[in-house]
């Protein structure tokens, strides 16, 4: 690999206005493209100390051997270019979304005579119009069904159509009334595509024109006692209908918009789509990407939304870009992504993150897709028997292991400013987790915002009742129970792995709580958040694994399990805290009562949502102490809420 400093500009060279860059390897491939406000700024980042940079960073500049520049006039002109030379050069650096599964699409060869629709996967193909993507392909196409008695227009393959035309004769769905039959002259080119036009309206979105039309054609039709023709318009009102409830309308006044969503972790990020258009969602469609290197959320929804609106040649297209686009976050540029796909769709597109009302409402489901998608992503990779056990040989390599580590206990540590400190410890076996062997901890001896301290005492305790296991075993068997009481054993088995949720620090606490207890033959290592690095206990630099090793992600994984783990111990015990000081200002409510009322509702969210006759039911709460209560969770502020993504506190 190259060193950077080799191919460093000079001092001084790197202008200072916005643009777009590129690094290049030795034989001249673009690896890597960019954008910034500032190219000087930016730039000089890269050849920085290498070790704070992001690993995928490192490993970037370090099979570069070139970079050049292209100096813009403002933001939306480096948002154009930096996506066309992507395209252009497809540099294996940048993040590339993939999807986790093909999606059907509705299609009209819009550019033939007499057009045709069907419903088909893959690639778009230049003077079609599609419509969707949809979830469930058997869904779309008995939609599809059920509009062709509504719009007979064309749905035969060119041989099927070229047969009947030179035979004179209609197929099956020209016979039954799903074709007005163009091959046979049924009906000429202009009428035909009238029908394509009102099926095209439909599929869009645009379903309260057509339906006041054929309100109006049956009225009509009644009056001039032209009652088969009105029985006939009334089936298709009826078809039609049925047909758009199949959406169920989740925006108001006719919403066109797209509704983004995204979950990441360190190393991969998932996103979900849901297509609005006339107030239903049409369609919905994910995708799963590896993070290339430490882009923020905002970059991410930029990038993925020019990948999203961009046509076959890498253009953003008209078509595609929708009146308003919902986000999480505000894109990166700003105001340029809006300008851009205002600029292809010809008119204005308003991109924002909605904050209340319908519409967030609609982000947030969104967004739970999003996790889901990720989760059952991660899951797939992990019960992969040969991903799993190459994850396992990864991981004993690099740590210098006799074998791989079959037993892997990760802990982690979780309070809120020093309060209700708890400790997790959740275990991996054959690298899947096992939740049975979960324990939780409840810190003890130490006080205030020490994570060292709250680890050491984890470890200790952990341990001393595995020393304590082992000292009283009766036989072979008496491993996985008890001698005298025949319960499951907690502690009767020491991992291959110790893996803590944290630095150099934690390493040191768990390793100091090993020693202390004579067990030294249990490998300890620490997997730190910000650059993902592993931690070894007496080790001056960290170990950096890759970051497409299937071993960083078994651990990643441990490690988010276990503080997953913990936060939601944390917070178990600190609603329950919550509830029995709001509680202790009851009048008249002693100490018993009080735990009857915490254990039966477990929750101060539980608990503001009780009925007056819920909270009087418990044993021991009649209607006068349950009023009393009642009027103290009133006189009480709601209190903050949770980010459940991050655990992060929130002002209401």
């Amino acid at each position: 690999m190259a060193d950077p400093a080799s191919y460093r500009p000079a001092p001084g060279t790197i202008p200072t206005q916005p643009g777009v860059y590129r690094f290049s390897d030795p034989s001249g491939t673009v690896i890597y493209v960019g954008k910034a406000k500032n190219l000087r700024q930016r730039l000089n980042s890269y050849f920085a100390d290498p070790a704070n940079l992001h690993f995928r960073t490192q490993t970037m500049v370090r099979t570069a051997a070139k970079v050049e520049w292209t100096v813009v006039q403002n933001e939306l002109e480096s948002l154009q270019l930096e996506y066309t030379w992507i395209k252009q050069y497809d540099p294996r650096f940048n993040i590339k979304y993939r999807d986790d599964k093909t999606y059907p699409w509705v299609c009209i060869t819009a550019s033939d005579e007499f057009p045709r629709v069907f419903v088909g996967r893959g690639a778009h193909k230049k003077g079609y119009r599609y419509f969707g993507p949809y979830a469930q392909a058997w869904a779309i196409r008995d939609t599809v069904d059920s509009l062709l008695r509504i719009f007979p227009m064309r749905s035969c393959t060119n041989g099927v159509f070229r047969s009947a035309k030179s035979s004179g004769r209609p197929c099956l769905l020209g016979y039954i009334g799903k074709c007005s039959a163009p091959c046979v002259g049924r009906i000429d080119a202009d009428a035909h595509r009238a029908i394509v036009e009102e099926m095209s309206d439909f599929l869009a979105g645009n379903t309260n024109r057509i339906v006041r039309r054929m309100r109006r054609a049956m009225q009509m039709a009644s009056d001039n006692l032209e009652f088969e023709k009105a029985a006939m318009l009334r089936d298709q009102l009826a078809a039609l209908e049925s047909a758009t409830e199949k959406n169920a309308i989740v925006l108001p006044d006719g919403t066109d918009a797209d509704v983004i969503a995204l979950a990441a972790d360190d190393l991969e990020v998932a996103i979900q789509v849901f297509h609005v258009r006339g107030g239903r969602v049409r369609g919905e469609r994910g995708w799963v990407a590896d993070r290339a290197d430490d882009s923020t959320l905002e970059e991410l929804v930029e990038t993925f939304c020019l990948q999203l609106y961009a046509g076959p040649d890498g253009s953003v297209t008209s078509g595609a870009v929708p009146r308003e686009v919902l986000l999480p976050v505000p894109p990166a540029s700003g105001e340029a992504l809006e300008d851009l796909l205002a600029e292809a769709r010809g008119s204005r597109v308003h991109v924002h993150v909605p904050q209340r009302g319908d519409k967030r409402v609609l982000l947030d489901t969104v967004a739970r897709n999003a996790a889901e998608a990720l989760m059952l992503h991660k899951t797939k990779r992990a019960s992969d028997l040969s991903t799993r056990n190459r994850a396992l040989e990864e991981i004993g390599e690099a740590l210098g292991l006799e074998s791989p580590p079959l037993r892997i206990e990760c802990y982690d540590i979780s309070h809120l400013q020093g309060t209700e400190v708890v400790g997790s410890m959740v275990v991996f076996e054959d690298g899947l987790p096992r939740k049975s062997e979960y324990r939780r901890f409840i810190i003890k001896t130490v006080e205030g915002s020490n994570d060292v301290g709250a680890m050491h005492e984890v470890i200790t305790r952990r341990f001393r009742r595995y020393l304590e296991d082992q000292a009283s075993l009766t036989g072979e068997d008496a491993v996985l129970k008890d001698a005298t009481t025949g319960a499951a054993r907690k502690f009767a088995y020491k991992p291959s792995l110790l893996v803590v949720d944290g630095g150099a620090p934690q390493v040191a606490a768990a390793q100091a709580a090993m020693e202390e207890l004579g067990i030294v033959d249990v490998p300890v290592v620490g997997l730190a958040k910000r650059l993902e690095e592993v931690w070894i206990p007496q080790e001056e630099f960290p170990l950096i694994l890759p970051r497409t090793s299937e071993g960083l992600y078994l651990l990643q994984r441990a490690r988010d399990e276990a503080h997953r783990f913990a936060i939601t111990h944390h917070r178990g015990r600190r609603s329950k805290s919550m509830v029995d000081s709001l509680l202790d200002e009851v009048p008249g409510l002693g100490e018993l009562r009080r735990k009857a009322v915490v254990q039966h509702f477990g929750s101060l969210r539980k608990l503001r949502a009780a009925h007056l006759d819920d909270i009087a039911a418990v044993p021991g709460i009649g209607p006068k102490t349950a009023l009393a209560i009642k009027l103290a969770l009133d006189a009480e502020p709601a209190g903050e809420a949770i980010n459940t993504a991050t655990g992060e506190i929130l002002p209401t």
